[in-house]
């Protein structure tokens, strides 16, 4: 019998017990780094951000990593951020893990806030990230919009009601991430940001969004794993209509690997969920999760020819509204593709115009 989340949530260690930081306020995680909880208005209905101590150009003050989505509610939580979490003290500059709209939406407003006629508030962030941000905001890439529904509909989404939906979604990245800072500086894999006198490695990722950047300090023993690594649940995998054979699930379970060289007592930061110790267990638990679901879509697909929207009620057993229906579309298309790219399964496209994949 497979152990269920709980189980597999009780192999972890969680220091900080049940503690979570109270809005506006910040709570200490290890020296010189801070959490802050922010509210978001979706089923996953918080995002965690972090305050590092920081100097720059004998300037003292913090670096803010991830910002929450660009809307009234967010500003009024930094607001109070900046009123009782900062010890009268300026943001530096703001680090970005990666451009969904929960980490990004705000940098635009947060450097033009905290950037002064003797000190400019920068924005850091990979250069994949900092590009496709800038696009999706004016575009309606990967999140609605005609191209989105037509590729949705080519795997195998067939309802009209959700596809005139989605493309009434043209504006949903441009809404929570209305402009992103033009200027910026540059996160790489291997590279290096000191922070207060602390060095912090980049370590990319792939397959959750197109050059995600966590960073570890080896002295402090911490990562801030962005979205690669949560505690609860499993991070979203998907293949958008940008990309549309993208091999993102195969990008995302290689990119696990790179975080097993890192001690096993490391403390993760994750944006979701509590802080905890047991990555490399979670690492596990991540490509097990995986393991099975790919096992269940394998075995669909001997039973007769599936499209990505067949394969839902596979991999997901409850009720999905629209929101979540997209994401689990692109999360079907990606075991899909991790299948078809790797041999197992063979592609064909109907007469209808719908993909679907058969055992090869």
């Amino acid at each position: 019998m497979q152990p269920d989340k709980e189980q597999l949530e009780a192999r972890l260690h969680y220091p900080l017990g049940q503690a979570l930081p109270e809005p506006g306020r910040a709570l200490g995680v290890a020296p010189g780094v801070k959490w802050l909880r922010m509210a978001l208005p979706f089923a996953l209905d918080h995002i965690n951000l972090w305050l590092l101590r920081d100097t720059q150009d004998g300037r003292e003050g913090w670096t803010a990593v991830d910002c929450c989505i660009a809307h009234d509610a967010a500003k009024a939580q930094w607001d109070r951020v900046f009123e009782h979490a900062l010890e009268s003290l300026p943001i530096l500059r703001v680090v970005v893990t990666h451009m969904h709209p929960d980490h990004i939406g705000l940098a635009h407003w947060l450097c033009q806030r905290w950037t002064t006629a003797q000190h400019d508030c920068h924005l850091w962030i990979s250069a994949t990230d900092h590009a496709i941000a800038c696009t999706a905001s004016q575009s309606t890439t990967g999140f609605g919009g005609e191209t989105a529904a037509a590729f949705f509909a080519s795997q195998g989404l067939t309802d009209a009601d959700q596809l005139a939906q989605i493309r009434g979604r043209a504006s949903y990245y441009p809404n929570l991430v209305p402009a992103v800072p033009r200027q910026y500086h540059r996160l790489m894999d291997g590279g290096q940001l000191t922070i207060g006198g602390r060095a912090w490695q980049c370590i990319s990722g792939y397959g959750h969004a197109p050059e995600h950047i966590a960073l570890h300090c080896p002295e402090l023993g911490v990562l801030i794993s962005g979205d690669m690594v949560l505690p609860r649940i499993s991070t979203n995998v998907s293949v958008y209509d940008q990309e549309p054979e993208a091999d993102a699930l195969t990008l995302f379970l290689d990119s696990l690997d790179k975080f097993l060289p890192l001690p096993a007592a490391t403390l993760v930061l994750p944006s979701h969920g509590k802080p905890f110790t047991g990555l490399h267990e979670r690492i596990q638990q991540l490509k097990d999760h995986h393991a099975d679901r790919l096992a269940e879509v394998l075995q669909a697909c001997q039973a007769q020819p599936c499209s990505a929207a067949d394969i839902l009620p596979v991999m997901f057993k409850r009720p999905l509204d629209l929101h979540q229906t997209t994401f689990a579309m692109g999360e079907a298309v990606a075991h899909l593709h991790r299948l078809w790219h790797g041999g197992q399964l063979v592609r064909s496209r109907g007469v209808d115009g719908v993909f679907r994949f058969r055992t090869a």
